[in-house]
């Protein structure tokens, strides 16, 4: 999945549910369900996501949306093979990213 987001140094949370195309309660979810996902809070107690949290939502969406895993298939999962998993995603995302460039090229022949 290619997430579009402004390069900045904290998104709020509208902004990434935004982003990933699900509910705000969702990402809301995920953070109390994935001890990995612990986004900053402001002193009103909004939450800030830096860039880090991001990918590791990335890595929740990529199973539990894209995979079709469960919750307890994800934790699972990133419990028994982290490194794998991880690397997974991220060849995934390269290849997505280095698709969206050739398809911009593409279309400006």
């Amino acid at each position: 999945m290619h997430i579009e987001l402004p390069k900045k140094r904290y998104y709020k949370i509208g902004e990434v549910a935004k982003a990933f195309g699900v509910p705000i309660t969702m990402i809301r979810y995920w953070e109390q369900e994935f001890e990995m996902i612990k986004p900053k809070k402001n002193s009103k107690g909004d939450r800030m996501f830096t860039e880090v949290d991001i990918e590791k939502l990335k890595l929740v969406y990529h199973l539990a949306k894209e995979q079709g895993y469960s919750l307890e298939g994800v934790r699972k999962k990133l419990r028994d093979q982290p490194k794998k998993t991880i690397t997974t995603i991220t060849t995934i995302n390269r290849l997505e990213a280095i698709k969206t460039e050739l398809l911009k090229i593409k279309n400006q022949l």
